[in-house]
């Protein structure tokens, strides 16, 4: 199992960048839309219709994707005081039940909102055009990224492999 997540981690982290910079570009462009926006109907009194489901739909994708990331990277918060006063093992149990239900999660997300997007694609959003169903694909895209980054960091606290920040405290002290 160590050379397996030794061969995918890689790639893993690859997805994980490429990820934060869809989400950085979309935070750009749904700010500038929304500029436009406010230009066009304070200056041009006349404010474009697309604007806002156009922002809409680009601020789902970097908070799903900005989620994913933080599932990977461990930044999402938490209340650890409960999990520090307890002795090693049962801190890893804490932490591979935790995983396991953010996996449960992210799979349960992408499956109920495919289905979701599945029985909203013969609407459409009127003024983009699009499939109803495309609403969706942000979290069905988050929920398949966050159960992959979760599994990936059950897998490592499984085989020991991943490092408690705790512990990097302690060994700085």
């Amino acid at each position: 199992m160590r050379k397996f997540m030794q061969a995918i981690k890689p790639a893993l982290g690859v997805v994980s960048r490429i990820s934060l910079w869809i989400a950085g570009i979309g935070m750009i462009a749904m700010t500038l839309i929304v500029g436009w926006q406010i230009f066009g109907r304070y200056i041009l009194n006349d404010s474009p219709a697309w604007s806002e489901p156009l922002s809409l739909h680009l601020m789902a994708w970097f908070i799903m994707l900005g989620a994913a990331v933080g599932v990977r990277e461990s930044v999402h918060l938490g209340l650890d005081i409960v999990r520090y006063m307890m002795p090693p093992n049962i801190q890893k149990a804490m932490d591979l039940l935790s995983l396991g239900l953010i996996v449960l999660f992210g799979i349960g997300m992408a499956y109920y909102s495919t289905l979701l997007a599945a029985g909203t694609w013969s609407a459409r959003i009127p003024v983009l055009g699009w499939p109803g169903g495309t609403d969706f694909f942000p979290m069905i895209g988050g929920g398949v990224m966050i159960a992959i980054f979760a599994l990936e960091r059950f897998i490592d606290v499984a085989i020991g492999e991943e490092i408690a920040a705790d512990v990097l405290v302690q060994e700085a002290a």
